[in-house]
């Protein structure tokens, strides 16, 4: 794409004031396509790592109102939507997101449906903008997309123009086939992508029109949601977002045990398995309103159950400001595997907070459910249960990490999953050893290092949405967790975490896209890493070290050379046992391999005779690891 004067006169003044980064800030830059250089031309993301003098984002205040019958499964309601175009287009069309019309006959999908959860899908009863109604059988739907033409254009920020959308819809949720929502049992539900909403419209792809199949996750504005969802008596419900009239649809014990519970660090059971039977925890009337509000969040879900325990606890995240946040487990009492989750939880907030990232805790509560499924939400986690201990406990902090990446961050988890699955995936890494010393948490190690560099291994950079099975997978957690892990270990800690402050200070609450990453974290540690990036998220190429020779040398130190046989630069641990027993471990972060260097040769300190050399750690694959032994001859 050509750029026009201005934009050439804008990013020859941002390299210059810049100096290092971006386009000018190494011999090779990365490569970037041009639909993303041209947000640069156009001053909407600045080669600094900062959003551009022109950035700009939409948002909308959401009104739900929903009624949801478990034993029908219909979900029924009206939404209110003040949308607000701040960007420079006016627009002439509006496109929504009908999610669960994945579940409609005939709708492409990634996955299977059993034929009893196929639907007629999401029907839309009423539909008005700005007071003019609409026919609704002449509606363009496809499948999970819905355009509506403007009569009037909405106007460029320059006006600050509001759409009003009123919608009335109903749907059937699914009873089998769960699939991150869905029924879990008879008297218990996730609902989540439950309302029509305003797709994203920004300044890479203007409408995000691409599908939902059922892979590749979502992307969805930063917006305000204040919804009332009525269920029948006995049925409780959580949500994302603040219940504000918990007075009104809980009973007296029942609210004085959640109000002890969002003040005070023990663990509190609201709700214990004998209490869940008794069916006294709600307001006695035949359906009451639940009201949840949530501020600055890309999106809303709520769970509801009649037969569940609930167990809690709360904590500082914050001891600048003594903010606390919730953590609750909900779950049914038949779950054993459960009973545990609320302290797994507290611990994952608690080492967010005060471990990695190192950021106080975004939100009031975070509320872990007993549901079908591995999946995150703001301020919700719909967790299926689990077979051991290890395992509820990697996935627990796994999903509550989400709440940083994607929802913090507002990323594009349909185009780029390894912005946040990737997160996901070095939080589990690291928070699992503190909730329980001594577990090793390998996921992903060994299917990476059997695929690396085999058809099924494309860059990470390559879009979600073109990958599925082993690529997607190794794209999304492992190799980008990695990626994050060397970092991290090659800046250390404290200039890390300065660096990934910078990247979540710079664009919380905004839509970063990859080259927003790599440039905030460069700004932030002060160092040019493209030499990595390249190497590791654009580049093909597989992890392989070995031992080339252990030698020592009459007058000095042992020697071991250790020589890259794969591109992929990782780190170098060497464990060495000495013929007196003694052992010593050696660690070089990838810092070793930036000059391109194929070998680097290790001292080993003091005269002691070696017996043996292992190469390799945990989280270091090597695709080939013959020669990661070395024993000395006899």
């Amino acid at each position: 794409m050509k750029r026009n004067s201005a934009a050439r006169h804008w990013l020859l003044a941002a390299l210059l004031l810049t100096g290092w980064v971006a386009f000018a800030q190494a011999p090779t830059p990365l490569p970037m396509p041009r639909n993303l250089r041209a947000t640069y031309d156009h001053g909407t993301r600045s080669p600094s790592g900062q959003p551009g003098p022109r950035y700009w984002q939409n948002t909308a205040d959401y009104t739900i109102k929903v009624n949801f019958d478990p034993a029908t499964r219909l979900v029924a309601g009206t939404v209110n939507i003040a949308y607000q175009n701040n960007s420079p287009d006016s627009l002439r069309q509006l496109w929504f997101k009908l999610y669960p019309n994945i579940y409609q006959k005939g709708a492409p999908r990634s996955g299977r449906v059993a034929p009893e959860d196929l639907s007629d899908g999401v029907k839309i009863e009423r539909l008005s903008i700005n007071g003019q109604q609409f026919d609704v059988s002449q509606l363009a739907i496809d499948n999970t997309n819905m355009t509506v033409p403007l009569p009037r254009a909405l106007g460029a920020r320059q006006a600050a123009q509001v759409a009003q959308v009123a919608i009335t819809y109903s749907y059937t949720l699914n009873k089998g086939s769960h699939q991150r929502t869905g029924e879990v049992e008879p008297g218990a539900a996730f609902v989540a992508y439950f309302f029509p909403r305003i797709a994203v419209y920004d300044d890479i792809d203007g409408w995000n029109r691409t599908p939902y199949l059922g892979g590749p996750e979502f992307y969805n504005d930063f917006c305000h949601f204040a919804a009332d969802i009525t269920v029948p008596r006995n049925f409780l419900v959580w949500a994302t977002g603040d219940l504000t009239n918990a007075d009104k649809v809980l009973t007296k014990k029942y609210l004085t045990r959640l109000r002890t519970a969002e003040k005070k660090d023990g663990f509190t059971a609201i709700i214990d398995s004998a209490e869940a039977r008794l069916h006294d925890a709600t307001a006695p009337n035949a359906y009451n309103t639940w009201h949840f509000d949530a501020r600055d969040v890309t999106d809303f879900v709520f769970a509801t159950a009649d037969h569940y325990v609930w167990d809690a606890t709360s904590l500082v995240v914050d001891p600048a400001t003594k903010r606390r946040t919730r953590v609750d487990a909900v779950y049914s009492p038949k779950h054993d595997d459960f009973e545990e989750v609320a302290k797994f939880g507290r611990k994952t907030v608690e080492a967010m907070s005060y471990t990695f990232p190192k950021w106080p805790y975004p939100y009031s509560h975070e509320t872990v459910f007993d549901g079908l499924d591995q999946m995150e939400y703001p301020m919700m986690v719909n967790d299926n249960p689990t077979r051991t201990r290890e395992e509820a406990i990697t996935l627990t902090d796994h999903e509550i990490f989400h709440t940083m990446f994607p929802f913090y961050m507002g990323i594009n988890e349909t185009k780029y999953g390894w912005m946040d699955e990737g997160w996901a995936t070095i939080g589990e890494w690291l928070i699992s050893p503190i909730i329980q010393p001594g577990l090793v948490d390998d996921y992903g190690m060994l299917p990476y290092s059997r695929a690396a560099a085999t058809e099924d291994d494309l860059p990470i950079v390559t879009l979600t949405t073109q990958q599925s099975g082993v690529p997607f997978f190794l794209n999304s957690y492992p190799k980008p967790g990695l990626g994050y892990l060397y970092v991290k270990d090659l800046l250390g800690d404290e200039l890390f975490t300065k660096a990934l402050h910078t990247y979540i200070r710079t664009w919380h609450g905004k839509h970063p896209m990859p080259y927003d990453f790599f440039y905030s974290m460069n700004a932030g540690a002060g160092q040019n890493l493209d030499w990595f990036w390249q190497r590791w998220f654009f580049d093909g190429g597989y992890p392989d070290l070995g031992i080339t020779s252990v030698t020592r040398p009459a007058d000095g130190p042992a020697q071991i050379v250790v020589t890259a046989h794969g591109s992929k630069p990782v780190p170098i641990d060497l464990n060495v046992t000495f013929e007196n027993g003694d052992t010593e471990k050696i660690h070089r972060t990838i810092a070793v391999w930036q000059s391109g260097a194929q070998s680097v040769t290790v001292p080993v300190a003091g005269r002691r005779a070696i017996s043996k050399v292992t190469l390799g750690s945990l989280y270091v694959p090597d695709s080939y690891p013959a020669d990661n032994a070395w024993v000395a001859p006899q």
